[in-house]
């Protein structure tokens, strides 16, 4: 089956059983609870909505098809995601991490999880052989983002995976940026897969959540158990939007990134732009501008349909100043240490007329 299809129809399954209603779109399950025909057995697997609920459960079942996984865990945040996942590790554990990451992740790694025992190091890495030096004893984890947020570097995924692997450490990649439509993790060797569902998967700016996807079957089990013991899940009802978010995914990513090309060559002629940040697909890209954080601002402010507002990957396209929005946590000489400058912008671009946008952030580079 093809994404597309897959897209549109995991967890969609119509139920055409007897007593079944045949709903192509999966209903949404408030129930709370589940009744018993008997003590022992839960009715279809179900007893509480914290451990697993119909329409949660068809959500999931769409995520692991779309990364090609087995087991999909859906979450009430992509933090909350990414914070189940660090439930693996113990007291006295190390991880290493792509420094240029989302600052919302690093300052869950440092001003909450170092205070548990768990160390990190954050490291300019893109090949698996320049992570050599880095190991420790107690290292258990490799962090990815791929491209990164803000700069968009691109790591060679199968080359950390593969060096890894040789070592037992597991690997975690933060596919949010990409979507399962343009890089898929778990088929380049990556033990773990996490996404911010608020961003490109839901789509639509309305429903914070989160996922993680696995194909190993002992740590798909060690997972549920987490989701089910901290109890940051989904709700029934974010998970049916999820769903419907996600039926147009591919459309979407097609259009943001038929978007962001063109926006990229329309930034590379003008003079006021100093560097673009782009991978060569998607719909995120970044720029610095010439000048100091007051031209950086006073461009933000002079735009009128492009929003400033921090989030991405959705229909609407969204700009914001990093060093004072999404990375405003990390210390100011952290954020220069890796390029992060006051003139950075970080521009999600969405699916409206690109002649629009284009004409929009035309005129307000004409205002600095």
């Amino acid at each position: 089956m093809k994404f597309s299809t897959k897209a549109i129809h995991v967890g969609n399954e119509p139920n055409l059983k007897d007593g079944g209603s045949g709903d192509v779109v999966i209903p949404i399950h408030l129930s709370t609870t589940f009744a018993r025909k008997n003590v022992y057995q839960p009715t279809a697997g179900y007893e509480y909505s914290r451990s697993g609920n119909p329409t949660r459960y068809a959500l999931e079942k769409n995520l692991a098809a779309l990364e090609n996984g087995k087991f999909a865990y859906a979450y009430s945040s992509g933090l909350a995601a990414i914070t189940n996942v660090l439930l693996l590790l113990k007291k006295g554990d190390h991880v290493i991490s792509i420094d240029d990451v989302y600052g919302g992740t690093r300052r869950l790694f440092r001003q909450v999880f170092e205070q548990f025992g768990v160390e990190f190091s954050f490291i300019d890495f893109v090949k698996g052989e320049e992570l050599k030096d880095q190991v420790k004893e107690n290292t258990k984890l490799i962090w990815i983002e791929s491209p990164t947020n803000p700069l968009l570097k691109i790591v060679d995924i199968s080359s950390v995976t593969d060096f890894a692997k040789k070592i037992n450490l597991l690997t975690v990649v933060d596919n949010t940026f990409a979507s399962p439509y343009f890089q898929k993790p778990l088929d380049l060797g990556a033990d773990i897969v996490v996404h911010s569902m608020t961003k490109y998967i839901g789509g639509h700016s309305d429903v914070v959540a989160g996922c993680v996807v696995v194909t190993d079957q002992k740590l798909a089990e060690r997972l549920k158990f987490l989701q089910n013991a901290v109890g940051a899940i989904l709700s029934p009802f974010d998970s049916f939007q999820i769903l419907k978010g996600i039926k147009t995914l591919s459309l979407r990513m097609l259009q943001h990134e038929k978007n962001a090309l063109q926006v990229v060559e329309f930034l590379k002629n003008n003079p006021k732009v100093k560097k673009i940040y782009y991978p060569g697909f998607g719909g995120m890209l970044s720029f610095e501008l010439h000048g100091d954080l007051n031209t950086a601002i006073k461009f933000l402010e002079s735009l009128k349909i492009i929003s400033v507002a921090e989030s991405l990957g959705v229909v609407e396209s969204l700009i914001e100043h990093p060093a004072s929005m999404t990375h405003a946590s990390i210390p100011k000489e952290d954020r220069e240490k890796i390029g992060l400058t006051d003139t950075l912008i970080r521009l999600s671009v969405g699916i409206e007329d690109v002649e629009d946008l284009i004409e929009d952030l035309n005129q307000a580079l004409n205002m600095i």
